[in-house]
């Protein structure tokens, strides 16, 4: 099974449908609103002591896993319920998704390497290239 079947078996939608871009566009929504956009939820990750990990997903490199407590630590709980009630899905669900899915999402904000100037995340170059995830997550393969 693929990331994105997982993602929309877990939100109850198909990975077609709007569930995880629902989830990622409330990611990047909160992304974005954060005082210094990318730069300050990088900041939030070196407080609580992941910023090895946020780093990897900016940089070319591989990307480091989050687990969804330390996820859920960083993002705190009242973060976690308000994305959750966006995208419509459990908040318990949230940072389990999220974990697979954010470090694509900041990934793919970041293709040169580098945060945007201004910390702000384009929805269209994200949405577009989690849509390619399906071949990195064999979707399709048997």
């Amino acid at each position: 099974m693929s990331l994105l079947d997982t993602l929309g078996s877990l939100v109850g939608k198909s990975p077609e449908g709007g569930g995880q871009q629902a989830l990622v566009a409330a990611a990047l929504e909160f992304v974005n609103s954060q005082p210094g956009g990318l730069n300050g939820l990088i900041d939030r990750f070196r407080e609580k002591g992941l910023g090895d990990v946020v780093t990897s997903w900016v940089s070319n490199g591989e990307n480091q896993p989050i687990a969804a407590d330390a996820l859920h630590s960083v993002l705190g709980s009242e973060t976690v319920a308000n994305l959750a009630a966006k995208a419509g899905v459990q908040p318990d669900q949230v940072t389990g998704l999220l974990s697979q899915i954010l470090p694509h999402v900041v990934n793919a904000a970041t293709p040169e390497g580098e945060v945007p100037a201004e910390g702000k995340l384009n929805a269209t170059t994200v949405l577009g290239a989690l849509g390619g995830l399906s071949a990195l997550f064999g979707k399709g393969n048997a």
